[in-house]
């Protein structure tokens, strides 16, 4: 989803960029046709089935004017990685298959895990309404916390309204970006706006609706709720290369630069160094490491069966997001998106200023498809007929082809 900042989605970019209104500030990006670059497949079996494919749809969302992709397919003995691009548009280097990138909304399911875990402990339940946990939040508002669950922030029903982001423009990026914000702050300014439907009669993606569930984690453990994604999820999966930036602004190397463009025909700008962590996206990866853990998921490693099937219980979802995955759904943390060759697969999208990720996993978990981008495409008044829309309905056909692949 588009966040606080213009990242991409807001309804779809991780959600993240779509989301909200599909004027509003969350949809700008778009990129330099002159930036790019020819392709290099990094898979060590150039001839290995699919890995053409997985060459031929990392090719085509760079021809969007994407500087830099990257994406990864594992699974039945396979391992392969392609790329696409330039890692900057000034020492024009190659991108790495194995450089890190802001994974913006896929941190969601990583909290979602979470807080189904102590679900499955008994310490709390989905049924657990706001206030029980976060009583102060909610007075001096129109927002009813007791009549919100726990569940209901997990699948954007709760009908908190996703605030726009503070970053809009290239001017706001360049005042902002080193700027910490406390997520009480980011959930405050949410909650000054009316609900957009009463708790459980809509869906609308909401950023700070995840912000929420970190506060709650916190009050669970006692602790930060990012320490508990790292005893939970990160340490037991050896995930060494995912990690939690706090107020750093920078990425580790190596990385490709990101890129965004915050209106049509716009310049672009290189937005790379950005303080932006919060409990609705914030963590740095990589392609495996995302892979593992998608796969390790679905594939029942971390949750038990029951709190498996209360994540895989599904809405419909509407508005744009429904416009890029035709026939989706949302559980707790996770999209369900129908497969051209039959069955679904669980996935989600990250939009974080520069960076566009795609995760997704076959329904048992033997199998997943990561692609991560490193621009932005500008999203006019014309949605659907944007660059932007064009890269998220591209990557879907990456995972797509991926995951049908024999």
């Amino acid at each position: 989803m588009s966040r606080r900042t213009a990242e991409g989605c807001g309804g779809v970019c991780g959600i993240d960029r779509f989301g909200g209104d599909a004027k509003g500030e969350t949809m700008r990006y778009t990129i330099l046709a002159a930036v790019l670059a020819s392709a290099l497949t990094v898979s060590g079996c150039g001839g290995e089935p699919g890995a053409d494919t997985l060459q031929r749809d990392v090719d085509a969302i760079a021809a969007l004017g994407t500087t830099g992709v990257q994406a990864r397919v594992v699974g039945a003995g396979t391992d392969r990685a392609a790329v696409a691009g330039h890692s900057d548009t000034v020492a024009m280097e190659e991108i790495s298959a194995e450089g890190y990138f802001r994974i913006g909304s896929l941190t969601k399911t990583m909290v979602a895990t979470v807080v189904l875990m102590m679900v499955g402990e008994h310490r709390l339940s989905l049924d657990d309404t706001v206030r029980q946990w976060l009583p102060e939040m909610f007075y001096g508002n129109e927002i009813d916390g007791a009549r919100i669950t726990i569940r209901q922030l997990l699948q954007h029903t709760s009908g908190i309204h996703e605030s726009p982001p503070n970053i809009a423009t290239a001017e706001d990026y360049f005042r902002l970006r080193y700027q910490v914000r406390d997520p009480r702050d980011t959930v405050a300014s949410a909650l000054r706006h009316a609900p957009d439907f009463a708790p459980g009669e809509g869906w609308s993606y909401s950023n700070a609706g995840y912000v929420l569930l970190g506060l709650i984690i916190e009050q669970v453990a006692n602790r930060p709720w990012h320490e508990e994604i790292s005893a939970r999820i990160l340490e037991p999966l050896g995930l060494r290369d995912t990690h939690w930036p706090g107020e750093a602004a920078t990425l580790p190397e190596p990385h490709a630069n990101g890129y965004q463009q915050f209106e049509v025909d716009g310049p672009l700008i290189d937005v790379t160094e950005l303080v932006d962590a919060d409990a609705s996206a914030g963590y740095l990866s990589t392609t495996a490491d995302i892979g593992t853990f998608y796969r390790n998921l679905l594939g029942g490693k971390l949750l038990r069966p029951e709190e498996l099937a209360q994540m895989r219980t599904t809405v419909p979802v509407d508005g744009v997001t429904a416009l890029v995955w035709p026939g989706a759904s949302y559980g707790l943390g996770l999209f369900a998106v129908p497969l051209s060759c039959g069955g679904t697969y669980w996935m989600h999208n990250g939009g974080q200023t520069g960076f566009l990720t795609n995760a997704a996993v076959t329904d048992n978990g033997a199998r997943s498809a990561v692609v991560s981008l490193s621009t932005a495409l500008a999203v006019g008044e014309d949605v659907t007929r944007s660059k932007g829309f064009a890269q998220l309905r591209k990557a879907g056909e990456l995972a797509d082809h991926a995951l049908c692949e024999k």
